[in-house]
């Protein structure tokens, strides 16, 4: 099992953004509020406050980014196979429509050989608080062998 996995069982949704801040600090700039996370899925919301704003007050796009690679990240994570390791080597994004409110960010439904040797693709969606897709995004990730 994923060390990020039984991090995760054992903190429960309310210590393990704080504690994927300690792991990886530039997650921490985002205050991720984790809602889910499991083999093939994890959602997250990110609370829009001043520290993720742009210069027109709404979230920064480079910080549902963030999200996005978290979420993609800790999925791949908790579902490849013990024997594998990864890491992401691109991301293609779509922004759809101004982010105002807090975000949710999660790994979109799909189906994913997590067992592959090369390179797979995490698609990720983030809405606003009313259910608005603001963003979409195809976070390509290397599964190779330990």
């Amino acid at each position: 099992m994923s060390e990020l996995f039984e991090l995760y069982q054992k903190l429960g949704n309310e210590g393990y953004g704080d504690a994927i801040g300690k792991i990886a600090p530039y997650f921490s700039t985002i205050t991720p509020k984790f809602n889910k996370l499991a083999p093939g899925s994890c959602e997250i919301v990110i609370p829009n406050t001043t520290a993720v704003h742009n210069h027109i007050g709404t979230v920064h796009a480079i910080a549902i980014c963030n999200g996005a690679e978290l979420v993609a990240g800790v999925t791949t994570d908790v579902s490849i196979p013990d024997t594998h390791r990864w890491i992401p080597v691109g991301m293609t994004v779509e922004y759809l429509a101004k982010a105002k409110t807090d975000i949710t960010v999660r790994v979109a439904e799909h189906q994913i050989d997590w067992t592959t040797v090369g390179e797979v693709v995490v698609p990720v969606e983030a809405f606003d608080s009313q259910g608005i897709k603001v963003f979409t995004a195809q976070i390509r990730m290397l599964l190779g062998k330990k």
